[in-house]
């Protein structure tokens, strides 16, 4: 079952955080999350799954900042969202998916227990200028039934800044606690 507007505000507090909340941006099942104003891009040619890539930082300045088409963009949430007994998971909104902009290619399906700032994997058909704070996606929630455990991974929980892809951190799982390992320039390590 979908939470209704209603109830997203009702759970406020408790079981759902958003940081900052808006009551303009609460939908009748949902609430617009916006976008912050950075974003990064991958500097390598080939991405390789198991190691850290190469990353470079860009502003969204005031006037706004072209999306270019078939380039792979990470922004994130201006909100830092917390989910408890419930399943969170975010969609582009149809307005901006209008405009030929996939905002979450995949992976809009969070886990219960989620406490962080969504990483937004950005991706354009033809070029688009985009702006800081616009309402870029929005978040829902799911009951969840049956036992469970919270999410509690050490690649995401908690971040505080975008989240190239941290796949190496599973592949090679050794290398990965080595606190000598670097993450890609720009990047910093998650604080729990």
């Amino acid at each position: 079952m979908i939470l209704s507007g209603h109830e997203i505000k009702e759970q406020l507090g408790g079981n759902i955080v958003i940081d900052p909340f808006d009551e303009s941006q609460l939908n009748p099942n949902s609430y617009n999350l916006s976008l912050h104003d950075e974003l990064i891009v991958y500097e390598e040619v080939v991405l390789d799954m198991r190691k850290a890539n190469r990353v470079r930082r860009i502003a969204i300045p005031p006037e706004g900042f072209v999306l270019h088409a078939n380039q792979l963009y990470l922004g994130r949430t201006a909100e830092r969202t917390e989910t408890h007994n419930l399943v969170p998971m975010i969609e582009g909104r149809s307005s901006v998916g209008r405009l030929g902009l996939f905002v979450h290619v995949t992976a809009g399906f969070g886990d219960v227990g989620f406490c962080g700032y969504w990483t937004l994997e950005m991706f354009a058909v033809h070029p688009v200028r985009i702006y800081a704070g616009v309402p870029i996606c929005q978040i829902f929630y799911h009951d969840i039934r049956g036992s469970f455990d919270a999410y509690a991974s050490d690649k995401y929980q908690h971040n505080t800044d975008i989240q190239p892809s941290l796949l190496f951190k599973e592949l090679d799982p050794e290398s990965a606690k080595d606190p000598q390992m670097k993450l890609p320039f720009g990047i910093e390590r998650s604080h729990r």
